[in-house]
Protein backbone atom coordinates (compact mmCIF):
# COMPACT_ATOMS: atom_id res chain seq x y z
CA UNK A 1 0.00 0.00 0.00
CA UNK A 2 1.21 3.35 -0.85
CA UNK A 3 -0.36 6.32 0.84
CA UNK A 4 0.12 9.86 -0.80
CA UNK A 5 -1.90 13.88 0.05
CA UNK A 6 -3.11 15.89 -2.15
CA UNK A 7 -1.99 19.41 -2.13
CA UNK A 8 -4.25 21.02 -4.42
CA UNK A 9 -7.82 20.23 -6.55
CA UNK A 10 -7.24 17.95 -8.98
CA UNK A 11 -8.70 14.97 -10.80
CA UNK A 12 -7.31 11.63 -8.95
CA UNK A 13 -6.33 10.78 -12.62
CA UNK A 14 -4.44 13.49 -12.88
CA UNK A 15 -2.75 13.08 -8.92
CA UNK A 16 -2.11 9.87 -9.71
CA UNK A 17 0.09 10.41 -13.16
CA UNK A 18 2.13 13.66 -11.50
CA UNK A 19 2.46 11.68 -8.24
CA UNK A 20 2.85 7.81 -8.13
CA UNK A 21 4.06 6.48 -11.69
CA UNK A 22 3.35 2.36 -10.49
CA UNK A 23 0.27 3.85 -9.75
CA UNK A 24 -0.22 5.98 -13.00
CA UNK A 25 0.96 2.86 -14.75
CA UNK A 26 -2.50 0.06 -13.96
CA UNK A 27 -4.79 3.16 -12.11
CA UNK A 28 -7.58 1.24 -14.59
CA UNK A 29 -7.35 -2.34 -12.78
CA UNK A 30 -6.89 -0.78 -9.58
CA UNK A 31 -9.90 1.48 -10.10
CA UNK A 32 -12.01 -2.05 -11.56
CA UNK A 33 -10.75 -3.48 -8.30
CA UNK A 34 -12.00 -0.59 -6.11
CA UNK A 35 -8.48 -0.73 -4.81
CA UNK A 36 -8.25 3.18 -4.37
CA UNK A 37 -9.16 5.01 -1.46
CA UNK A 38 -9.80 8.35 -1.15
CA UNK A 39 -10.39 9.36 2.48
CA UNK A 40 -10.87 5.41 3.72
CA UNK A 41 -13.38 4.91 0.67
CA UNK A 42 -12.66 2.77 -1.97
CA UNK A 43 -13.33 4.35 -5.76
CA UNK A 44 -14.48 2.62 -8.93
CA UNK A 45 -13.73 5.98 -10.96
CA UNK A 46 -11.81 9.19 -11.08
CA UNK A 47 -12.94 12.10 -8.56
CA UNK A 48 -12.15 14.98 -7.77
CA UNK A 49 -9.50 15.44 -5.29
CA UNK A 50 -9.24 18.45 -2.71
CA UNK A 51 -6.15 19.50 -0.98
CA UNK A 52 -5.95 17.26 2.17
CA UNK A 53 -7.16 13.93 0.91
CA UNK A 54 -5.48 11.16 1.36
CA UNK A 55 -4.83 8.95 -1.58
CA UNK A 56 -3.93 5.35 -0.45
CA UNK A 57 -3.23 2.53 -3.64
CA UNK A 58 -3.65 -1.10 -3.18
CA UNK A 59 -1.29 -2.53 -5.97
CA UNK A 60 0.02 -6.06 -6.38
CA UNK A 61 3.91 -7.08 -5.94
CA UNK A 62 3.28 -7.13 -9.27
CA UNK A 63 2.40 -3.74 -10.09
CA UNK A 64 4.73 -2.26 -7.55
CA UNK A 65 7.42 -3.64 -8.95
CA UNK A 66 7.10 -2.21 -12.44
CA UNK A 67 10.14 0.40 -13.54
CA UNK A 68 8.86 3.88 -13.66
CA UNK A 69 13.06 5.07 -14.05
CA UNK A 70 16.34 4.14 -12.53
CA UNK A 71 18.70 6.41 -11.69
CA UNK A 72 22.74 6.28 -13.55
CA UNK A 73 24.23 9.56 -11.99
CA UNK A 74 24.41 11.21 -8.99
CA UNK A 75 26.49 13.05 -7.27
CA UNK A 76 26.44 15.98 -4.34
CA UNK A 77 25.07 19.01 -7.34
CA UNK A 78 23.03 16.28 -9.78
CA UNK A 79 20.97 13.48 -10.72
CA UNK A 80 20.55 11.89 -14.17
CA UNK A 81 17.72 9.24 -14.54
CA UNK A 82 16.84 6.91 -17.48
CA UNK A 83 12.79 7.37 -17.82
CA UNK A 84 10.23 4.96 -18.90
CA UNK A 85 8.02 5.63 -21.46
CA UNK A 86 4.25 6.36 -20.16
CA UNK A 87 5.67 7.91 -17.01
CA UNK A 88 5.09 11.55 -16.40
CA UNK A 89 7.86 13.48 -15.27
CA UNK A 90 6.58 15.48 -12.46
CA UNK A 91 6.11 11.78 -11.35
CA UNK A 92 10.02 10.79 -11.66
CA UNK A 93 10.69 14.21 -10.02
CA UNK A 94 8.10 13.81 -6.44
CA UNK A 95 9.58 10.38 -6.19
CA UNK A 96 13.14 12.00 -5.90
CA UNK A 97 12.41 15.02 -4.01
CA UNK A 98 13.26 13.43 -0.91
CA UNK A 99 16.96 13.19 -2.37
CA UNK A 100 16.92 16.89 -2.68
CA UNK A 101 16.16 16.65 -6.73
CA UNK A 102 14.98 19.78 -8.60
CA UNK A 103 13.74 19.79 -12.28
CA UNK A 104 15.46 21.57 -14.93
CA UNK A 105 13.58 20.48 -17.78
CA UNK A 106 11.31 17.67 -18.63
CA UNK A 107 10.23 14.98 -21.45
CA UNK A 108 6.82 14.51 -22.73
CA UNK A 109 5.15 11.56 -20.95
CA UNK A 110 5.53 9.12 -24.08
CA UNK A 111 9.06 9.86 -24.18
CA UNK A 112 11.95 7.75 -22.78
CA UNK A 113 15.27 8.60 -21.62
CA UNK A 114 17.68 10.86 -20.08
CA UNK A 115 16.01 13.67 -17.46
CA UNK A 116 19.05 15.77 -15.73
CA UNK A 117 17.97 17.26 -12.08
CA UNK A 118 20.03 19.59 -9.47
CA UNK A 119 20.13 18.76 -6.19
CA UNK A 120 20.68 22.00 -4.96
CA UNK A 121 20.06 25.82 -5.36
CA UNK A 122 23.46 26.76 -6.92
CA UNK A 123 23.37 23.30 -9.42
CA UNK A 124 19.70 24.35 -10.50
CA UNK A 125 20.64 27.89 -11.45
CA UNK A 126 23.81 26.73 -13.31
CA UNK A 127 21.68 23.90 -15.19
CA UNK A 128 18.97 25.91 -15.99
CA UNK A 129 21.36 28.58 -17.43
CA UNK A 130 23.12 26.09 -19.50
CA UNK A 131 19.69 24.76 -20.94
CA UNK A 132 19.11 29.05 -21.62
CA UNK A 133 22.38 29.18 -23.29
CA UNK A 134 22.43 25.77 -24.94
CA UNK A 135 25.82 24.38 -22.96
CA UNK A 136 23.87 21.72 -23.00
CA UNK A 137 23.95 19.16 -26.09
CA UNK A 138 20.76 17.15 -26.48
CA UNK A 139 20.76 14.13 -28.72
CA UNK A 140 17.92 11.57 -29.54
CA UNK A 141 17.14 8.61 -31.42
CA UNK A 142 13.84 9.06 -33.46
CA UNK A 143 12.15 6.46 -35.72
CA UNK A 144 9.91 7.89 -38.32
CA UNK A 145 7.74 6.99 -41.18
CA UNK A 146 9.25 7.27 -44.51
CA UNK A 147 12.51 7.29 -46.45
CA UNK A 148 14.34 11.10 -45.08
CA UNK A 149 15.22 13.05 -48.76
CA UNK A 150 18.51 13.48 -47.41
CA UNK A 151 21.06 11.73 -45.05
CA UNK A 152 21.33 14.61 -43.21
CA UNK A 153 20.26 18.05 -42.77
CA UNK A 154 19.83 21.02 -40.37
CA UNK A 155 15.80 22.34 -40.50
CA UNK A 156 14.75 25.53 -39.71
CA UNK A 157 11.25 26.78 -39.16
CA UNK A 158 8.95 28.56 -37.08
CA UNK A 159 6.71 27.26 -34.00
CA UNK A 160 3.75 28.64 -32.24
CA UNK A 161 1.87 27.03 -29.54
CA UNK A 162 -1.52 26.49 -28.91
CA UNK A 163 -1.99 25.95 -25.05
CA UNK A 164 -5.57 25.65 -24.99
CA UNK A 165 -5.61 22.49 -27.40
CA UNK A 166 -1.67 21.32 -25.71
CA UNK A 167 -0.06 21.48 -29.05
CA UNK A 168 2.16 23.44 -31.19
CA UNK A 169 1.81 24.29 -35.04
CA UNK A 170 4.97 24.35 -37.22
CA UNK A 171 5.75 26.78 -39.96
CA UNK A 172 8.15 28.31 -42.90
CA UNK A 173 6.83 31.49 -41.44
CA UNK A 174 8.28 34.01 -39.15
CA UNK A 175 5.26 33.08 -36.86
CA UNK A 176 6.41 32.43 -33.58
CA UNK A 177 9.68 31.19 -31.87
CA UNK A 178 12.39 29.94 -34.42
CA UNK A 179 13.04 26.47 -33.86
CA UNK A 180 16.14 24.40 -35.53
CA UNK A 181 16.61 20.45 -35.77
CA UNK A 182 19.41 18.99 -37.02
CA UNK A 183 19.37 15.10 -37.96
CA UNK A 184 20.75 11.95 -39.04
CA UNK A 185 19.98 8.98 -40.86
CA UNK A 186 21.55 5.91 -38.86
CA UNK A 187 19.15 3.41 -40.38
CA UNK A 188 16.21 2.56 -42.45
CA UNK A 189 14.00 0.03 -42.08
CA UNK A 190 11.47 -1.18 -44.77
CA UNK A 191 8.84 1.76 -44.44
CA UNK A 192 10.75 3.65 -41.39
CA UNK A 193 14.13 5.36 -40.92
CA UNK A 194 16.17 5.73 -37.88
CA UNK A 195 17.57 9.51 -37.12
CA UNK A 196 19.82 10.56 -34.38
CA UNK A 197 17.64 13.97 -33.91
CA UNK A 198 19.87 16.72 -32.39
CA UNK A 199 18.19 20.06 -30.68
CA UNK A 200 19.89 23.21 -31.44
CA UNK A 201 16.42 24.65 -29.85
CA UNK A 202 14.84 23.26 -27.33
CA UNK A 203 10.76 23.88 -27.77
CA UNK A 204 7.67 21.85 -26.56
CA UNK A 205 7.09 19.20 -29.01
CA UNK A 206 9.56 19.99 -31.42
CA UNK A 207 11.15 16.71 -32.39
CA UNK A 208 7.72 15.40 -32.88
CA UNK A 209 6.16 18.63 -34.74
CA UNK A 210 8.94 19.74 -36.71
CA UNK A 211 9.43 16.09 -38.13
CA UNK A 212 5.60 15.78 -38.93
CA UNK A 213 5.85 18.89 -40.64
CA UNK A 214 8.44 17.98 -42.84
CA UNK A 215 6.46 14.48 -43.98
CA UNK A 216 8.30 12.08 -41.16
CA UNK A 217 6.31 11.82 -38.21
CA UNK A 218 7.88 9.78 -35.29
CA UNK A 219 6.14 6.32 -35.04
CA UNK A 220 3.26 5.76 -32.18
CA UNK A 221 2.94 9.47 -32.12
CA UNK A 222 -0.98 9.66 -31.83
CA UNK A 223 -0.60 13.58 -31.48
CA UNK A 224 1.14 15.03 -34.54
CA UNK A 225 1.78 11.37 -36.43
CA UNK A 226 -0.47 8.88 -38.87
CA UNK A 227 -3.04 6.92 -36.76
CA UNK A 228 -3.51 4.80 -39.77
CA UNK A 229 0.37 3.41 -39.84
CA UNK A 230 0.68 3.17 -36.45
CA UNK A 231 -2.05 1.13 -35.40
CA UNK A 232 -0.87 -1.40 -38.96
CA UNK A 233 2.78 -1.16 -36.83
CA UNK A 234 0.78 -1.65 -33.55
CA UNK A 235 2.53 1.21 -32.24
CA UNK A 236 0.80 2.91 -29.30
CA UNK A 237 3.41 5.30 -27.92
CA UNK A 238 5.95 7.34 -29.96
CA UNK A 239 8.97 5.92 -30.91
CA UNK A 240 12.11 8.62 -29.44
CA UNK A 241 14.47 8.31 -27.10
CA UNK A 242 16.49 11.50 -25.03
CA UNK A 243 19.47 9.52 -25.83
CA UNK A 244 21.98 11.43 -24.89
CA UNK A 245 23.28 14.66 -22.73
CA UNK A 246 26.81 16.57 -23.14
CA UNK A 247 27.01 19.07 -20.52
CA UNK A 248 29.18 22.30 -20.58
CA UNK A 249 28.54 23.82 -17.20
CA UNK A 250 30.70 26.83 -15.42
CA UNK A 251 31.40 27.13 -11.57
CA UNK A 252 30.03 24.95 -8.91
CA UNK A 253 29.03 22.30 -12.19
CA UNK A 254 32.57 22.76 -14.11
CA UNK A 255 33.72 19.41 -13.36
CA UNK A 256 31.40 18.31 -15.46
CA UNK A 257 32.29 19.94 -18.53
CA UNK A 258 32.39 17.98 -21.28
CA UNK A 259 30.18 15.24 -19.53
CA UNK A 260 28.33 12.95 -21.64
CA UNK A 261 25.72 10.45 -20.35
CA UNK A 262 24.05 8.26 -22.69
CA UNK A 263 20.57 6.16 -21.94
CA UNK A 264 20.86 2.46 -22.35
CA UNK A 265 17.08 2.34 -24.44
CA UNK A 266 17.30 2.10 -28.36
CA UNK A 267 15.00 1.64 -30.75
Amino acid sequence: MKEFVAESEQTLRAFTDNTYAQGSFCLRALLKRRDVRVNGVRMGEDVLLHAGDVVRYYTTPAEEGKTAFSVLYEDGHILVCDKESGVNSEAVFFALRERGARPVHRLDRNTEGLLLLAKDEVAEEELLRCFRERRIEKRYLALVFGKMEERGAVLHAYLKKDDKNSRVFVSEKAIGEEIVTEYRVLEERGETSLLLVTLHTGKTHQIRAHLSHIGHPVVGDEKYGDGKRNAALHAARQKLVAKELVLHPRGILSYLDGTIFVSPKNL
